[in-house]
């Protein structure tokens, strides 16, 4: 698949790092050449220095026979203006643009036939605030997703030591759960996948994955003693897009305090927000977070545009005696400095934006993706059909013969969850939820789940 790249600052290099594993052809365009180059070093990709919206450069970077555009620029405007440009005049190629701005996304009409046609429009502010609210909905948990529309949930809880899931075998885990709903579907030990299956032992410091009814994964934290206490008092370090739209969408039920250090954009989303209080300072003053009563903060959510100021702030407002902290990272390499920390979660933007695109990129008939454990596993949900070459209608589970880093989490059939039993026959229109302990493993998820006449 031939592929365009408009962008290449953090999400538009995250993309072009994971796509350019899959045997894709690679072209980014980005006006700065020192980002390029960097690119060009660590990947097998080909570039364009130049403005992403001209038509010009668009057709140096071979516009004609793309398939697909993915516009990531840092300017919500040049992406809708290269898809504009691109829908005008080339017609072709899938686009895909990243747009920020509130202004535009609360008008979803101007992304029609009539106004800025865009195939596909992605809000990765909106998808990390997604994320960040649903680890305060469910504390406890390291990741949290949903699937089939929000019928299905998974969702994964890290091993402590003498913890309940301490030296557990998945076996004795499935009797205690007693529904054949709720599945292990992964176990990632010190970030490498293990084989799971009913004899498998859970160790101290393992992350384990679970697919669950929605309506099931506040009994089955309990079950597994990590449902914790709601999260009321809330601290956010960084008013930004992210921080705003948190703040936006736990005013209500929560106490929310925001810290920026910008006077203006603090003075700006004071006045859009109605019952959080914004304060403007440095979110790692010690004597502001003190001020602040930190030591009473149910949580601390470091959600800067600054790594650096995310780690320092979160692990300062921990060791002060706020109850739990999250801690926002652009560069996944940066998480290795988070051990000792006291940091309790992580969220990775770029991993968190991957999965939607993705979905539009995936082969066969796919509905959602999750890219997960730092871009190397990723969690599927693909429709069944017959078709005339692979397919898993009609077929037993245990007839279905995918790899062993291949695991079912649920079966969803007209909008109803269903258990999975070895002799569970698939039916057309089956959405099924897998996990692939590694990407290499997605072109299996492909072959089986293809509509008919692709």
């Amino acid at each position: 698949m031939k592929i365009l790249i408009l962008g290449a600052g953090v999400t538009g290099s995250a993309v072009a790092a994971a796509l350019a594993s899959e045997e894709n052809d690679i072209m980014v365009v980005d006006y700065k050449p020192l980002l390029l180059d960097a690119l060009k070093e660590r990947f097998d990709i080909a570039t364009v220095v130049g403005n992403a919206a001209h038509p010009s450069v668009l057709e140096q970077a071979g516009i004609h026979d793309t398939d697909i555009v993915i516009a990531v620029t840092d300017s919500d405007e040049t992406n809708m203006l290269a898809c504009l440009v691109i829908k005008a005049l080339y017609s072709h190629p899938k686009t895909i643009a990243r747009v920020r701005a509130i202004e535009y996304l609360k008008h979803p009409q101007l992304f029609r036939s009539k106004g800025v046609s865009i195939d596909h429009v992605i809000s990765p502010e909106m998808i990390v605030m997604e994320s960040i609210r649903n680890l305060i909905d469910f504390p406890g948990v390291l990741h949290i997703s949903d699937f089939a529309g929000g019928l299905v949930r998974l969702f994964s809880v890290k091993v402590t030591e003498y913890g309940f899931l301490t030296g557990k075998k998945i076996k004795d885990l499935s009797d205690r759960l007693a529904n054949n709903k709720i599945r292990v579907v992964a176990i990632f030990r010190q970030g490498k996948p293990l084989l799971v299956n009913g004899q498998a032992i859970i160790a101290t410091g393992d992350e384990v994955f679970f697919v669950s009814p929605r309506d099931e994964v506040r009994r089955v934290l309990k079950e597994l003693h990590r449902l914790e206490a709601p999260l009321k008092r809330i601290i956010i370090a960084g008013g930004g897009h992210i921080g705003k739209r948190l703040g936006l969408a736990l005013e209500n039920d929560h106490q929310v305090k925001i810290i920026e250090k910008d006077p203006k954009r603090a003075k700006k989303i004071a006045n859009e927000l109605h019952k959080t209080v914004v304060l403007n300072g440095d979110c790692a003053d010690e004597i502001l977070l003190l001020d602040e009563s930190i030591d009473s903060a149910d949580l601390f959510c470091a959600i800067t545009d600054n790594d650096g100021v995310n780690i320092i702030s979160a692990a300062l407002a921990k060791s002060l005696g706020a109850r739990k902290t999250i801690c926002l990272l652009n560069h996944i390499s940066y998480s290795k400095l988070l051990p000792g920390t006291g940091i309790d979660v992580a969220v990775l933007p770029n991993q968190e934006t991957l999965g939607s695109i993705l979905k539009y990129l995936r082969k066969g008939d796919v509905a959602q993706v999750s890219s997960l454990c730092g871009g190397t596993a990723e969690a599927i949900e693909a429709v069944a059909h017959a078709n005339d070459t692979h397919s898993v209608v009609g077929k037993r589970v245990d007839a279905i013969h995918f790899p062993s880093g291949i695991v079912l989490g649920a079966l969803i059939r007209n909008q109803e969850v269903i258990e999975i039993h070895h002799d569970t026959i698939f039916e057309e229109n089956d959405h099924v939820v897998m996990f692939a302990m590694e990407k290499k493993l997605v072109v299996n998820i492909e072959k089986n789940f293809q509509p008919l006449g692709k």
